[in-house]
């Protein structure tokens, strides 16, 4: 048999092959049917490929409990016979995933996109792990390496653009996802590769009316996909000081989907935060969240998305934060995991800035998320998620007094966000207090003209 791309594999029951397409479909389209791979595997307990993508899926839960509920397919996939290499490579890139041998599963991702450019799973594990890692030109890297054989595949045109795009090439990030969006144009990663390019450009009302004339496609993604483009369209909101937009966004779209999935927890912890940095009252929002974070205990299995969890528990005073922070500290002494360094060198120092921000104590925050920000991104994220760190250091300076400091922070954020209704009522401030009255109206002008 082959599957929907093309690639012989090993099969002889068609459930099983749909089971296997549904992944491969649903994994790269980021449709729930991705799911369906288990009963496939479950089904047919002797297929290596079906019990591989199972147990690849179970790790994309992205928390502890992931490598145990993986193990028993990845032991029906090691036990399966008559492979052929690329279904090899499937099976030993779950065996790595599983044992957390990350460096190692890039490398084979990559080698097997090489060979097989039409393998889009391993071009989205490729992605998704040198992402994690902060590898963008390994990112772009990889998805070149689909092209040509792939060339009809929008999906893979998709992942070029978000590599493009996290390597600052937004002229060939926009194109690649055009061209996506010519083949398909559903196509959600292509939206979000554009969703990007417009933040980082600072074309805000470009960037919404866009978004808004695509959010109709993304009603049956999974929810890491739903919330995730809404919570694109949200940082719009922000610096056009949608207000009532925001919050409906925010209730509707971003946080209630899959409240125990780490990545619908950290969209809203990062869009409540950066709501209420905008000066945005949210109201009792921050309790659900912070309920549902803290059901994870001590959860270090990514720095990016761990250090948000430590912020909610935080800014909500719940005792699991102190938990948290020690599960930190000791993860950044495990020096027999491949990440050590970034969470000794980085994530601890985060840590600690954003324990002091939620103590108020601001000086310490300064101090502590500076030695931080330069590294973050080794800890995974993009730049647009990363800039959660960089607005909590601001914040702190502002609070500080350090208006000096502050201005140039500002400053520097108004070339991607001009006209942005906080970020100007900001520098607004700022310039009060540093005696700069004409600077102060003009900021406050700016924002007049954009609302």
């Amino acid at each position: 048999m082959h599957d929907l791309y093309g690639l012989p594999i090993t099969c002889t029951d068609d459930a099983t092959r749909q089971g296997i397409d549904d992944f491969v479909h649903g994994f790269i389209s980021f449709q729930p049917k991705a799911a369906n791979v288990l009963k496939a595997a479950k089904n047919d307990p002797g297929n290596g490929l079906a019990n591989a993508y199972a147990a690849i899926l179970y790790m994309l839960l992205e928390a502890p409990v992931a490598p145990k509920l993986a193990q028993p397919f990845l032991d029906n996939a090691l036990a399966a016979t008559g492979l052929t290499p690329r279904e090899d490579a499937a099976v030993e890139a779950a065996r790595l995933f599983v044992a957390g041998e990350i460096p190692k599963l890039i490398q084979l991702c990559e080698a097997t996109v090489s060979a097989y450019p039409r393998d889009m799973v391993m071009l989205k594990l490729g992605q998704y792990h040198t992402f994690n890692a902060g590898d963008f030109p390994a990112m772009l890297r990889v998805a070149q390496k689909a092209q040509p054989e792939a060339a009809d595949i929008a999906y893979a045109h998709g992942m070029l653009a978000f590599g493009f795009e996290e390597c600052h090439l937004l002229d060939d990030a926009e194109a690649a996802a055009r061209h996506a969006l010519s083949i398909d144009d559903s196509e959600p990663w292509a939206h979000h590769a554009l969703a990007h390019v417009y933040l980082t450009r600072g074309q805000v009302a470009e960037g919404t009316a866009f978004l808004e004339s695509v959010a109709h496609h993304w009603s049956d993604l999974n929810s890491f996909m739903h919330t995730h483009n809404w919570w694109h369209l949200a940082l719009f909101y922000i610096s056009a000081g949608r207000t009532d937009d925001l919050l409906a966004a925010y209730d509707t779209h971003v946080w209630g989907l899959s409240k125990d999935y780490s990545q619908d927890q950290v969209g809203a912890v990062s869009l409540l935060a950066r709501m209420e940095f905008a000066g945005v009252n949210v109201g009792d929002r921050w309790a659900d969240v912070a309920n549902h974070v803290a059901k994870r205990g001590a959860d270090t299995t990514s720095p990016f998305l761990t250090l948000q969890y430590l912020y909610a528990l935080g800014r909500t005073g719940r005792p699991e934060g102190e938990d948290l922070l020690k599960a930190i500290e000791a993860r950044a002494e495990d020096e027999s995991r491949h990440d050590c360094a970034v969470w000794r060198d980085v994530a601890l120092w985060a840590a600690h800035g954003i324990a002091a921000h939620a103590a108020e104590d601001y000086e310490d925050c300064i101090r502590f998320l500076g030695k931080a920000l330069p590294r973050l991104a080794e800890g995974g994220g993009s730049h647009a998620q990363r800039d959660l760190f960089e607005q909590i250091h601001l914040d702190a300076l502002i609070r500080s007094g350090r208006t000096s400091q502050a201005q140039q922070v500002l400053e520097m954020r108004r070339t991607f966000d001009p006209d942005g209704v906080p970020l100007n009522a900001m520098l607004a401030e700022v310039y009060d207090r540093s005696g700069l009255p004409d600077q102060a109206a003009a900021a406050r002008a700016r924002i007049g003209a954009s609302v």
